[in-house]
């Protein structure tokens, strides 16, 4: 089979097509035939790992050595980017009962990746399910990510009618399903990120975008409820008074500076309060962004699409910045 393959950290050009061997299904496993993929953040820090400095690392530098060891310290060990993906069912293990061949499925990898391949094999009782009815391929693999993050996180605040959320970092995968989804929930929506994402962010449903290399960002005087800040890009210190008097700043990255004060916020009942969360990869996330798809209630937009010998060059268009939705891989050609 196909698939891009990097033996070493680096730019996009250690990416390569290759022919491997097909993979076979465990007995608890399924052999999907993949028809789409993307390129996002993990990505682009898997492929360059090597690289990355502990100050540069989005999580705290107690995680930055376990991290290179899992990746690989001066090789990668996980040899095949893509961690999200759309396609059908190739075959079964001869204990999975879940599905069969045929179904169209959507799924969220993880750190194990893989999905930058015609085939790659997933655990029955993984992240993966029934792929929106509604949705083409392309579209489909535009969602996990986003969903698992944004719906596992945003289960810690208390949102609704009335509520306000300003959301950091709105155009990118996480960002993007978190302005539709507290959309759904009712809330008053501020999305904030750079001038090319304003009108991606504005078309997801937010009531208001701000560039935040702008004044009006800085000015801002609006009290929101949830400051969602999905890279770790702003300060407590500096957002605390956006915050109403019970609010939550949550963050999705973070360095040690943000879990001493979740500590401290938490242990003095402060009314403000931080946190820094893991999201959970909950198949059951998944399937609820699925029928929010199938409603209508949230989409995938697509910015390009590249094939998978594309892979260099889809690569290079992510770092490139000015990303207005998600940069899709189609393995197949077609991704429809």
């Amino acid at each position: 089979m196909k698939a891009i393959t990097f033996a070493e950290y680096g730019p996009p050009e250690v990416l390569k097509l290759e022919e491997i061997p097909r993979p076979e299904p465990k007995p608890d496993e399924i052999l999907v035939r993949v028809r789409a993929t993307t390129v996002n953040y993990g990505d682009l820090t898997a492929r360059n790992f090597g690289h990355l400095t502990a100050r540069q690392f989005n999580m705290p530098a107690l995680l930055y050595f376990p991290a290179r060891l899992s990746f690989g310290w001066k090789r990668p060990k996980i040899r095949i980017l893509g961690s999200e993906l759309a396609g059908y069912v190739e075959s079964t293990g001869s204990r999975v009962r879940k599905f069969q061949p045929g179904d169209a499925v959507f799924a969220y990898l993880g750190t194990k990746m893989g999905a930058y391949a015609e085939y790659v094999c997933l655990p029955e009782n993984g992240t993966i399910t029934r792929k929106p009815a509604n949705l083409s391929y392309a579209e489909a693999a535009a969602i996990p990510y986003g969903a698992v993050m944004a719906t596992s996180l945003l289960s810690r605040a208390r949102l609704g009618p009335g509520k306000k959320a300003l959301i950091i970092g709105a155009s990118g995968s996480i960002g993007s399903m978190a302005v539709q989804l507290a959309k759904y929930y009712g809330a008053e929506v501020t999305g904030v990120c750079g001038a090319d994402g304003l009108d991606h962010v504005r078309s997801l449903g937010a009531d208001r975008v701000l560039d935040y290399r702008r004044e009006e960002f800085a000015g801002d005087r609006m009290i929101y409820d949830l400051i969602f800040d999905v890279l770790g890009k702003g300060s407590f210190s500096r957002l605390k008074p956006r915050l109403a008097p019970d609010g939550l700043y949550l963050l999705a990255s973070f360095k040690l500076k943000a879990i001493w004060q979740m500590v401290r916020t938490a242990a003095t009942g402060r009314p403000k309060k931080v946190v820094c969360a893991f999201a959970s990869e909950s198949v059951e996330n998944l399937a609820l962004v699925r029928e929010l798809a199938e409603t209508g209630r949230v989409r995938a937009i697509i910015d390009r699409t590249f094939s998978l010998e594309q892979a260099v060059e889809a690569h290079r268009y992510a770092e490139a910045g000015s990303r207005k939705g998600a940069i899709v891989i189609t393995v197949d050609g077609e991704g429809k």
